[in-house]
């Protein structure tokens, strides 16, 4: 494999496209994660310039490679029950959310969910704190713009290394041990996948059809990419999506400088809405 060289021109065009396409902001820095990332793809491809290879992705009508594009510069990492201190707020909302409904429904959405940790986590979370956990009505919103990273998510097979920290007693009401394989994966169990429903989904660019309103919504480092024009819009429109008094929980890197007349920080990097 030959590196291929990025130059200013032709990092200036995938700049204003994903801007565009997705409403991921790259600043200058980013050139070089591009060129690494993408050299890879361009040898596969037979190219010889980040020339052809805009040339390619724009020409590319299903968007396959536009998503192949999106998760080759982003970040995917996530665990279960990752950002410990939110939990450990939830703990103590829970009792407060489950005293103000008047049905035993409940409606999360997890945007930008990557691989499901974050929408099992989730309800491996309301297993283990509601006692009457089956006779709720719970759907969890799972969505993600890599369409690789959600079939990840849909499969719901981790390694025994993603889920040898959680309780052992967790671990085996929620995860199916899969046999016949040289390497222990463990399957998420049905009774939590039927609660999720899988969606590919732009947070910029797809239209918030959305009908009813959410419990909570989780979107955590995902705005990290946006810049604050898109940032404020889509925090507005996710404000819109919530009862008075739900949260939204954001990455332990990310704040809010706007909507203050409406949100309200509760915790770390959690927002109530007033």
């Amino acid at each position: 494999m030959f590196e291929i060289e990025l130059k200013p021109k032709e990092f200036a065009l995938f700049r204003t496209y994903i801007y565009e396409k997705v409403g991921i902001s790259l600043s200058e820095q980013k050139s070089t994660l591009i060129k690494g990332r993408l050299n890879k793809r361009l040898n596969q491809l037979g190219l010889g310039s980040f020339g052809e290879y805009y040339n390619y992705l724009i020409s590319d009508t299903s968007g396959d490679e536009l998503t192949f594009f999106v998760s080759a510069i982003s970040t995917n990492v996530t665990s279960f029950f990752r950002e410990s201190a939110q939990w450990k707020w939830l703990e103590s909302y829970l009792p407060e959310m489950i005293a103000s409904k008047k049905e035993k429904k409940i409606r999360i959405w997890s945007a930008g969910c990557s691989s499901g940790e974050e929408p099992y986590t989730i309800l491996m979370f309301l297993q283990h704190h509601l006692s009457d956990f089956e006779s709720w009505d719970i759907k969890i919103l799972a969505t993600d713009i890599s369409s690789k990273v959600l079939s990840h998510a849909i499969a719901g097979q981790y390694d025994a290394k993603q889920v040898e920290q959680l309780p052992r007693e967790m671990v085996a009401r929620s995860f199916e041990r899969l046999h016949g394989s040289d390497q222990v994966k463990y399957k998420v169990r049905p009774v939590l996948k039927e609660k999720v429903l899988f969606r590919l989904y732009n947070l910029i660019t797809d239209p918030f059809f959305f009908k009813n309103k959410f419990d909570m919504i989780f979107c955590r480092n995902v705005m990290i990419y946006f810049d604050d024009a898109n940032r404020q819009e889509l925090v507005g429109r996710f404000t819109q999506l919530l009862p008075k008094g739900s949260p939204l929980l954001l990455g332990s890197s990310e704040s809010l400088t706007a909507h203050k007349d409406i949100l309200k920080l509760v915790g770390s990097s959690i927002y109530k809405k007033i």
